[in-house]
């Protein structure tokens, strides 16, 4: 095969960073007019702008309103196969992490197929923080309900923390 030659590939399913793709006797011509050798590609994937593969699994950080996470909700989530519809449990946290199953890469694997998980971390965004309204709301429910989401963190000094 010779370097203007360009050649059809398919990509299986659950490829992963760094594999090489083998195609049997579409390399170069052999030696002394022997059969052509393979071509070796070397597969490298882009990053993605939201998603992160971990194995088979994805994982994915989605924004949520500071309403969806208190009151719950159902909101659209993507997933690589199309968007899906997820639950907010009431009380939702920045940092929870909800489980899609089904939802990650798909695969072969010891000729069975096999398809990970799609992890979704919830982060929770303020949204219209200049509001005169949910400002004033939060200054009297914080005056009623006090919280000390630092607790246990030595109020900024190394107390606590691991030697």
């Amino acid at each position: 095969m010779s370097p203007e030659e360009w050649l059809d590939v398919t990509i299986p399913p659950g490829i992963e960073q760094g594999q090489i793709l083998r195609l049997k006797g579409k390399g170069g011509p052999g030696f002394g007019g022997g059969p052509p050798g393979d071509a070796l590609i070397e597969i490298h994937i882009a990053p993605h702008p939201f998603f992160r593969r971990e194995g088979d699994d994805i994982h994915v950080e989605l924004p949520v309103s500071v309403a969806e996470a208190v009151l719950g909700a159902r909101v659209p989530v993507p997933t690589v196969t199309g968007p899906v519809t997820m639950t907010i449990p009431k009380g939702s946290d920045t940092g929870a992490q909800l489980r899609l199953r089904g939802k990650g890469i798909r695969r072969r694997r010891q000729g069975k197929e096999v398809t990970g998980d799609q992890y979704v971390t919830l982060k929770v965004v303020i949204g219209a923080s200049d509001d005169p309204e949910l400002a004033k709301f939060l200054e009297d429910w914080a005056k009623k309900h006090p919280t000390d989401p630092r607790r246990g963190m030595g109020q900024g000094t190394a107390q606590g923390a691991a030697a």
